[in-house]
């Protein structure tokens, strides 16, 4: 066990999270809308991130249990807090409550890229806290909190297959169906004005998601370098597949095809960055008892998840 060496990269891979929504998302948002749209789009994004840090319940996501779906509100930035144990792994509550944070974030910026030139910016910024709270904090209590009902139940949900992407997926589905349709003259084709703007915005989104995958195991371990490593492959394997397709199907390849086969590959290699299995042992006990969390060896070494929380 190093707390300190656990913290310094539990911090990092916050970072890199954070580098990954501004200006990551950021610059790809800009890039992707038209001229008259650019500073509205930027400012929606990075108003998400500042409101997420003032406005998020932390302790509701992951503190004391109040409901089955829901934590006790309460203070999370206080010193007596923030040195405190974290609810998982070894590190003090101040470096978790960052990661959590870029997560919260990211996940917002991620429905507001479906809302580019549909929504006015006040609305936007009535959007977010409303959503954070009623979603978002209880999505997160309920799979990723040890006390949260779904969690009891043996879901795992690996860097937020389900918290980050399932739910700003439907969520920016839905908004945007309910917003509407965008105006004629913005439903026309019309090609990125910034196409090197796009891949630097990628590129920061690709390099941010070492930390995305890497962080989550909450350790210095074998699991995180898995992680890391597992999430470069898969998205390089996934972008260079989309350009050999489109050279054979259209005969040469394209840059915006390629961006969204990176994305594809980030998103699709998330849940299973780490191997998230059984043991020999338990396999062949075809025991129905071991199929939960305290089954799974999320953490270096074997060291399973119920000796963690302990």
């Amino acid at each position: 066990m190093d707390e300190q060496g656990d913290s310094a990269w539990q911090l990092t891979a916050a970072t890199l999270v954070r580098l990954q929504s501004v200006p990551g998302l950021v610059i790809m948002y800009v890039s992707i809308v038209k001229k008259q749209r650019v500073v509205n789009s930027a400012f929606m994004a990075l108003n998400a991130f500042a409101s997420v840090l003032v406005y998020w319940g932390y302790q509701m996501s992951f503190g004391d249990k109040m409901t089955r779906f829901l934590g006790r509100p309460d203070i999370s930035l206080d010193q007596k807090f923030l040195l405190g144990q974290a609810f998982l792994g070894y590190l003090p509550n101040a470096p978790m409550v960052y990661f959590q944070f870029v997560f919260a974030a990211i996940t917002l910026i991620l429905v507001a890229g479906a809302l580019l030139g549909r929504m006015n910016f006040h609305a936007c910024m009535l959007f977010v806290p409303l959503w954070l709270t009623f979603s978002y904090t209880i999505t997160a209590y309920c799979i990723w909190c040890p006390d949260g009902w779904l969690a009891k139940l043996g879901i795992i949900d690996y860097s937020g297959g389900y918290v980050i992407h399932l739910s700003s997926g439907v969520a920016g589905f839905t908004a945007a169906y309910w917003v509407g349709p965008r105006k004629n003259k913005d439903r026309e084709r019309f090609p990125p004005d910034y196409i090197v703007l796009m891949l630097a915005g990628a590129g920061l989104l690709w390099m941010g998601w070492s930390g995305f995958n890497g962080g989550d195991p909450y350790t210095v371990s074998t699991d995180a370098s898995l992680a890391v490593l597992n999430t470069h492959v898969c998205t390089a394997t996934s972008l260079l597949t989309w350009l050999l397709l489109g050279i054979l199907f259209f005969g040469k390849p394209s840059v915006i095809g390629a961006t969204q086969s990176m994305i594809t590959g980030l998103v699709c290699v998330t849940p299973a960055a780490v191997p998230l299995r059984l043991s020999d042992e338990e396999l062949q006990t075809g025991d129905d008892a071991i199929h939960g969390e305290e089954a799974y060896a999320l953490w270096g070494d074997g060291e399973k998840y119920e000796s963690i929380q302990a």
